[in-house]
């Protein structure tokens, strides 16, 4: 390489291993190969919902917006142009309400949210709800006599559903589970994680100005709900407010803060978001409220919002990398900024809605969310260290200029094709970010109204900006290392360990400079590591008053980070005036994805060939022909009485290699629930039923996802459904803690007496399964799930504690033992 060549810094380099594999894993379709490939079907489909006389005039604008830096997101990369009925939305806010399956005060009940999600999901949308409506564990349910389980049992109905597609497609289901601070239930909430527990939820609790200030003038602090308190908690001291709300209890704000910063050093969780900032800063402040974000906290959001995002590679805006005259083109910067504030806007309108309410709520505010992705790696190609007041500078200088460019953008769509329904000049001008925009903006939006609503968002992007941006570093994040292994997830359900470089770092050795020492690289290679927690957040600190959205943030600390200088991390993000943030270090639940290479693997002399996984095979539809299926009429008893549901189980016939030799096993491959039996109660089933399939098809793991559904609880009281045989031969109902769990155990149980769970509900291994299909000892039906005809709804009438044979809430003390009145189980006597 000469000189002139080194000066340029010329990036042509080849592409990295797992750059390679994520683009053809998740974004290239049919013969696609290339980056070149997605990006002109991307092109071509956002410039489709142009007039016709122009969509050959954007189609090559958009081709070469992404050819020179603009990244639009997974799930438009993925999906745009195809003839899928797939999103092209990355994610959604939806709401749920108090109510199990009625609407109360514009909210959805339970499991009605839980179809609307499973439904989104499944078109490949995350989602994000704010469970504080739901009545606190231990309220009063008058209409059912009972009492309330409280949010965190039906966020595990939510975690289970979610179970089902975990490995569906390309786009594990992701979900954020908030919950605000002043819940009665929040010390519950902090801890549900600490297990490893709820583990397709990221979560996140909801905090007030109100709070804060209690929490730094170490005052007591209210946790209060509309739903009345039982008569334990009214002896307790809770009393009913002027306000209409229920006071709880009453806490000492700087206890319950303790035990947040505690758990997040601890477990990573909970997240903080400031919902007092989020609603003061939101442009919308005169027609909506926030109260969830989505997964990644980059885009606060109210019900049925979404997420169309975009990000800007930073480091294709970088000349003379390294050198001494390295500059940032902000003239080209600032064309492609504009038009992929275009190009989000069309994604709107090109995009299939998973629901009717979704569609609505974002045609009448049109919201999208720029960002950017390398800033890290920008800053060390420029000489710039990341934790630096010149690095930080910089950073402040892009967002304002891509703030201002995209606003600017966003008005001339307006003058083209209308401003947003909901923008109210007065209003608008009338908010708080508003207010910070240059004057010629704010009287260009006066006279000719904006687009869309909100525009700017900086969202993770570890996936796209592997695939498409060389690994650089992840929207606004530094480095975690330079060169490191990555843990993947294979279409099998293992794992691969690929070596990883960031960009920035394999640029330099490009240019000739050694890299054999990270010691002697150049000042500027900082790692996420390498800095302390308030650098990270100063970084939040210069560039969150320009985004109207805000920022996914993760602050990275090693394992022996001291918890004395993290402790006060979220008390500094709320005065520095940041709408949220979250928090990792290392811990041995959560282990890291990440991890630092320190060796080389080792290399087997001899390969071995393995055996076939056949449980964890995919398959991308139903094959051709017919099933063998085995359908069960299930009925069991609620507190509203009988009910009685058909459920069909279809089985696929697999073949590969079993211990060396070519076998066959039979596998579940489709459940549902048979048409013209539906009511609106029984909705969830059929979710669960379509989540079930998808997760057999795509290999994941159907033992794990009943056994989740089996732990559902409900606040209607125990589910009567199937028998157990005792020892004497005899038979005793047995009880379940809701729906969702009768029907986990109905499914289980077809999957015992077909040979593909044992006994206990866990997975048979494959090898007894090739001998079964082998020796056709496969068995079909099941016998134990009917009642008679005349059988009583269940009354709850019993108090004792959960017998551990049958479920029913029926152990009782009689005569010095534990004895259940249902079954007849003995437990321990003295």
């Amino acid at each position: 390489m000469n000189a002139n060549e080194k000066m340029l810094g010329l990036t042509e380099m080849s592409p990295q291993e797992i750059s390679l594999d994520v683009l053809l894993e998740k974004y290239a379709k049919g013969e696609e190969s290339s980056i070149q490939d997605v990006q002109a079907r991307v092109a071509s489909a956002l410039a489709s919902v142009e007039q016709p006389d122009f969509q050959a005039y954007y189609e090559e604008k958009f081709l070469w917006a992404q050819k020179n830096g603009f990244v639009p997101a997974g799930r438009i990369n993925s999906a745009a142009g195809m003839d899928l009925h797939a999103t092209l939305i990355n994610c959604f806010v939806q709401p749920v309400g108090d109510s199990v399956s009625s609407t109360t005060n514009g909210k959805p009940g339970i499991y009605t949210a839980l179809s609307d999600a499973a439904e989104t999901m499944r078109r490949g949308g995350g989602v994000g709800y704010d469970f504080s409506t739901i009545r606190p564990k231990d309220a009063l349910v008058r209409g059912t006599r009972s009492r309330a389980s409280g949010p965190v049992s039906f966020m595990q109905v939510f975690n289970a559903s979610c179970s089902t597609v975990e490995s569906a497609g390309a786009r594990r289901g992701a979900q954020m589970g908030v919950l605000r601070g002043d819940h009665p239930d929040i010390l519950e909430f902090i801890r549900s994680k600490d297990q490893g527990g709820l583990t397709n939820f990221n979560i996140s609790i909801g905090v007030t100005d109100e709070f804060m200030n209690a929490v730094a003038n170490d005052t007591d602090f209210c946790l209060v709900h509309k739903a009345e308190p039982g008569d334990e908690k009214k002896e307790a001291g809770a009393y009913l407010r002027e306000d209409g709300l229920w006071v709880h209890q009453t806490v000492r704000a700087r206890d319950l803060w303790d035990e947040v910063m505690k758990s997040t050093y601890d477990h990573a969780e909970p997240g903080i978001l400031f919902l007092s900032r989020m609603n003061a800063e939101n442009n919308l402040y005169y027609c909506e409220t926030i109260e969830a974000t989505n997964p990644c906290a980059e885009q606060p959001l109210p019900d049925y919002g979404c997420c169309c995002l975009g990000s800007v590679n930073l480091t294709r805006f970088v000349k003379a990398a390294f050198g001494n005259t390295a500059s940032f083109d902000f003239d080209t910067f600032k064309e492609v900024v504009t038009l992929a504030i275009r190009m989000l806007d069309n994604v709107l309108e090109a995009t299939a809605w998973p629901l009717p309410q979704q569609k609505a709520e974002a045609m009448s505010k049109r919201r999208i969310g720029l960002g950017f992705l390398g800033l890290g790696s920008t800053l060390v190609m420029m000489g710039l260290r990341y934790d630096s007041d010149e690095g930080r500078a910089l950073a402040q200088k892009i967002s304002e200029v891509m703030r201002d460019t995209s606003y600017l953008a966003s008005i001339e769509l307006a003058k083209e094709k209308g401003a947003f329904p909901l923008f109210n000049s007065t209003k608008y001008l009338a908010g708080v970010f508003a207010k910070r925009l240059p004057k010629a903006i704010r009287s260009a939006m006066s006279k000719h109204g904006l687009r869309n609503s909100h525009l700017l968002s900086i969202a993770p992007t570890g996936t796209i900006t592997l695939a498409f941006a060389d690994n650089a570093s992840n929207g606004i994040e530094p480095a975690f290392s330079w060169v490191y292994n990555r843990k993947k997830r294979m279409a099998v359900g293992d794992s691969k360990i690929y070596e990883v470089a960031d960009h920035a770092w394999r640029l330099y050795r490009h240019l000739g400079n050694d890299v054999s020492d990270d010691n002697k690289l150049p000042h500027q290679f900082v790692t996420a590591l390498n800095m302390s927690a308030s650098d990270h957040m100063k970084m939040l600190e210069v560039v969150q008053p320009f985004i109207d959205s805000a920022i996914s943030k993760t602050v990275n600390v090693p394992a022996d980070y001291p918890y004395e200088d993290f402790q006060n991390l979220y008390m500094d993000a709320w005065r520095a005036g940041l709408k949220g943030l979250a928090t990792y270090r290392p811990n041995s639940i959560l282990g890291s994805v990440l991890s630092v290479a320190s060796t080389t693997p080792d290399v087997p002399a001899v390969a071995s060939i393995p055996d076939d996984d056949l449980l964890r095979k995919q398959f991308d539809g139903r094959p051709f022909g017919d099933l063998e299926s085995v359908t069960s009429k299930v009925q069991y008893m609620t507190y509203e009485g009988k009910k009685t549901v058909y459920l069909t189980v279809s089985f696929i016939h697999i073949q590969g290699v079993v211990g060396g030799e070519r076998a066959t096993i039979e596998r579940p491959f489709e459940f549902f629930m048979p048409a013209g039996q539906k009511n609106d109660g029984q909705q969830w089933i059929s979710a669960s039923m379509r989540l079930l399939s998808m997760a057999a098809r795509s290999g994941g793991s159907i033992a794990k996802a009943l056994a989740d559904m089996r732990e559902v609880v409900w606040d209607k009281g125990t589910v009567r459904c199937g028998m157990i045989t005792k020892e004497d031969g005899s038979q005793a109902p047995m009880f379940h803690e809701s729906e969702v769990a009768a029907i986990g155990y109905s499914l289980q149980r077809i999957l015992m007496k077909r040979g593909f769970l044992d006994a206990a509900g866990n997975q048979v291994p494959i090898t007894v399964l090739a001998e079964k299909f082998k020796n056709k000892t496969l068995a079909y039906g099941m016998d134990d799930l009917a009642y008679e005809a005349d059988a009583a709804p269940i009354t709850y009438t019993a108090t004792g504690k959960k017998c551990p044979d049958c479920g029913a809430y029926a152990l009782q003390k009689i005569d010095g033992c534990s004895r259940c009145v249902s079954c007849g189980y003995v437990g321990a006597c003295g």
